[in-house]
């Protein structure tokens, strides 16, 4: 059974907030994400603290903060190091429209934890006298390998419908049940996720691919549940990829994200990826079924100019769809970037300037002959050297008047 450890790895300068908080007066505590992390075995010393302190208090008594919720009373304390600790005053909600809640500070501990999510996010220690407050039986849901709300689930998730995304990502993480009567509520409030705006639903989905023990489990969750009918339509839930997406050997939720979409563009403007993300998404979808021969180094080294900066995730994607052909193609790759085969355009011995010191007119030729060049020494690599290029640059432009 897990037990409250004498104390916690609380790092010394989170340490050093909370003597000052409680030497003003202001009783404060160490909740959320770490507590629950170190009672399972897990590393993390990002401790959050809370505290009776009102947001303009904690202002007051750290030099250097950073308003990063105050509305939320969530003020970011930065150390002699300038890393930032985040200091939220104990609150409760009293009015919201399940995508955003409106506080009341000047509650005590325990309405601060009544507002939680889950049972096992609601565990609190002090970090200097080493107390310990469950109200909500945490400990137990957390020997159970249980995510049960705290309270009525139902109004937990219409106080904030993104709570049934992160129940999902939590259950997958830890790989925990969810408590029946929560996910019955989950999915009578399913609808709710709708409203839900977009980066919000991005980060959680990301934040979920790159902690699940299996992400098939996540994506099997998101999908009995709703959350893929509503956000991810495209994602397969049952073909290949599924069993794919678990032999990842790096979470990066952007590879991960096109490898289970069927149209990786419409998944990340969905989700109000960036501009580079959603190129990179269409580059994998682009030269996934490209054929490659990774016997033949040649082959090898002209697949690694067509697919360019896509290189290293369809590596990654070949492993995940057939492990022993990715494996195979990892190694040719190594051994044409070891070799220093030139591959793109940068790596030819000459440049544009170099051709038109030569006498190679710079006019729309120019471009055709260097690709001719690159062609010439994907063939064979030795014969990326200046003069055996310019000689043939010269000829190429004899060949192709203007």
């Amino acid at each position: 059974m897990i037990e409250f450890p004498r104390s916690l790895p609380i790092p010394e300068e989170v340490l050093d907030i909370a003597r000052r908080l409680e030497a003003a007066g202001f009783e404060t505590w160490c909740v959320g994400g770490a507590v629950r992390d170190n009672l399972l075995g897990y590393d993390n010393r990002d401790f959050d603290l809370a505290t009776a302190a009102l947001p303009e208090d904690v202002q007051r008594l750290f030099r250097r903060t950073i308003p990063v919720g105050v509305e939320h009373g969530t003020v970011a304390v930065l150390d002699r190091n300038r890393q930032a600790h985040e200091v939220t005053t104990f609150r409760r909600d009293v009015r919201t429209d399940g995508r955003h809640a409106v506080v009341e500070f000047g509650v005590k501990l325990e309405d601060d934890l009544a507002r939680r999510d889950f049972t096992i996010n609601a565990i609190a220690h002090h970090p200097l006298t080493h107390a310990w407050r469950d109200l909500f039986d945490g400990r137990r849901d957390l020997d159970a390998r249980l995510i049960r709300a705290v309270g009525d689930p139902a109004v937990r998730f219409r106080e904030d419908y993104l709570r049934i995304l992160r129940a999902l990502r939590f259950a997958a993480r830890f790989d925990f049940q969810i408590d029946p009567a929560t996910w019955a509520a989950a999915q009578a409030n399913a609808d709710g996720l709708g409203y839900l705006s977009a980066e919000r639903v991005r980060d959680e989905w990301f934040r979920g691919l790159a902690s699940a023990q299996q992400p098939s489990a996540l994506v099997r969750l998101w999908d009995e549940i709703g959350g893929r009918a509503k956000w991810l339509p495209e994602v397969d839930a049952s073909g290949p990829p599924l069993a794919g997406i678990d032999r990842f050997p790096v979470r990066d939720p952007v590879l991960m994200t096109a490898y289970l979409s069927q149209d990786p563009r419409a998944t990340l403007e969905r989700l109000r990826c960036s501009g580079a993300e959603i190129e990179r998404g269409v580059r994998i979808q682009r030269f996934r079924e490209r054929p490659v021969d990774s016997g033949h180094p040649t082959a090898v080294r002209r697949w690694l100019a067509e697919v360019n900066q896509a290189a290293d995730d369809l590596v990654t994607v070949a492993g995940a769809d057939d492990p022993p052909r990715g494996a195979a193609l990892a190694a040719a790759v190594g051994q044409v970037r070891s070799s220093g085969a030139p591959v793109k355009l940068s790596q030819l011995a000459v440049t544009g300037e170099d051709l038109i010191a030569e006498g190679v007119p710079a006019d729309k030729r120019m471009g055709e002959i260097l690709r001719r060049l690159l062609d010439a020494v994907l063939e064979d690599p030795a014969r990326n050297n200046r003069d055996a290029l310019l000689d043939l640059a010269r000829a190429l432009a004899e060949r192709y008047p203007a």
